[in-house]
């Protein structure tokens, strides 16, 4: 028993060495070009806020959604390099022609934030809002995942972000279809996590789950709490990218929540929520 237990010890020291000297490493002094990022779904929100923190840190950036009009103005407004490709997840084969088509014209890839996604209520069961929730936040998410993963897998190096929601670990009254889509997000992210994972390759994945943003999304919502501005979620989801957190909650308090749901009986969640 001492024995195994010691063998254990050794693996896990020497894999933490390897990840934090080794990898960490070849992924700062892989690419020799200025960091290159798109931002999926960067018409408003922390989607715009995160092309700005991005641009604010040099980074060259990608700009999508369907407002074009606002990406432009975006783009006239960041101090880097940027680029705009128009693009609407609700046509995923196009669009991923179109992802494809952006990452050629900036010339490469080092970090993509798949941030685009839908929320409506389940209240009047309403299966066409339902269908646009999946459409955009499941089909569209996976297809933009796609196309990133078949360009990191080459150039041995790169970074995928998606942006779920602490909503991804409990489905709330009235949201269910959000709620599955989040989880659909967060396991896509994990699974790809432990796909890439046994390459050795420094490819991360990063799962952010945030709680209320101050966005036209949860504008409507009555019961908000712990909201934070989209520029305060964007830095933290900036400190998340470069640190490599698997799961990152934003705000960082929102994982008590997360704690708490797991813990809770329902009878309690009922009552609370």
């Amino acid at each position: 028993m001492k024995k195994i237990v010691l063998v254990i010890s050794v693996m896990l020291v020497a894999g933490y060495l390897f990840n934090s000297i080794v990898l960490d490493s070849v992924f700062i002094d892989a690419p020799l070009h200025a960091q290159k990022a798109i931002v999926i779904g960067a018409s408003s929100g922390i989607g715009k806020a995160l092309a700005e923190v991005l641009a604010n840190n040099g980074y060259e950036v990608g700009l999508t959604g369907r407002r074009a009009d606002l990406l432009q103005g975006l783009q006239q407004k960041l101090p880097t390099k940027t680029f705009v490709k128009q693009m609407d997840l609700r046509t995923p084969e196009k669009s991923m022609q179109q992802l494809e088509e952006l990452i050629q014209e900036m010339g490469g890839l080092d970090l993509i934030i798949l941030n685009a996604g839908f929320a409506h209520d389940d209240k009047d069961l309403d299966w066409q809002k339902s269908k646009e929730i999946l459409d955009v936040n499941v089909i569209g998410f996976a297809a933009m995942a796609n196309v990133a993963l078949k360009y990191f897998l080459p150039q041995k190096h790169g970074h995928l972000v998606g942006v779920s929601s602490v909503c991804a670990e409990y489905a709330f009254k009235d949201a269910f279809t959000y709620a599955a889509s989040k989880s659909f997000a967060s396991a896509l992210c994990q699974g790809i996590r432990n796909t890439v994972r046994p390459t050795g390759l420094p490819i991360y994945v990063t799962d952010i789950r945030p709680g209320f943003v101050d966005t036209a999304m949860v504008a409507n919502c009555p019961d908000k709490y712990w909201e934070s501005s989209p520029r305060e979620a964007a830095e933290q989801i900036y400190d998340a990218i470069q640190s490599h957190k698997k799961i990152a909650y934003v705000t960082k308090r929102w994982r008590i929540i997360s704690w708490a749901l797991q813990l809770a009986p329902d009878w309690l969640i009922d009552f609370v929520v």
